[in-house]
């Protein structure tokens, strides 16, 4: 897996734990974890606990997140990735958050659009899906600019905050 991509704004970089104080900024707002499955954060081990977690994945060669640098101001303004890669079945699932200052910027947009180009053109995986609470009407919009299908309602499929929840099913294949 390459740890870097680039786009015209942001740098992709595989998450490190020196990224944490970054992070945990961001994973401590409510707003911004409201629709991950963790609470947010009140202290900056619980995000290097997180990276570590990641890290293990990686390692596995079952996922990869990266922190999102803001090419321009060099500031951590999120992090994206594939939170599943299954490379048997050529497919992944993506995942992403931004810091609320950056919101309605268009940079979850152009982070997707730099994931689902690495998936199709160089991996050559042939599906990726995002799973989404139906509530959170801005990522449904983000993946449906993006090409992607709604599938269906996963009905309590996770548990997020000691809650079943539902989880809106999408996709885009290389075919879309």
């Amino acid at each position: 897996m390459i740890t870097e991509l680039q786009t015209e704004r942001l740098l992709l970089k595989k998450m490190e734990v020196s990224d944490s104080s970054s992070l945990f900024k961001i994973w401590s707002d409510p707003e911004v974890t409201m629709f991950m499955n963790i609470n947010h954060f009140t202290d900056e081990k619980q995000a290097i606990q997180m990276i570590e977690v990641l890290e293990d994945l990686y390692q596995d060669n079952k996922a990869i997140r990266y922190s999102i640098f803001h090419l321009e101001s060099k500031q951590i303004i999120g992090s994206c990735g594939y939170n599943s890669l299954d490379f048997e079945n050529s497919k992944a699932e993506i995942g992403y958050e931004i810091s609320k200052e950056y919101w309605g910027k268009g940079f979850a947009s152009e982070a997707v659009r730099k994931l689902l180009d690495y998936a199709f053109n160089t991996l050559y995986f042939n599906r990726i899906e995002a799973k989404i609470e139906p509530e959170n009407k801005k990522s449904i919009k983000l993946v449906k600019k993006m090409n992607f299908h709604y599938e269906g309602t996963l009905r309590k499929s996770e548990k997020s905050r000691d809650t079943f929840i539902d989880l809106d099913m999408y996709s885009r294949l290389i075919t879309d």
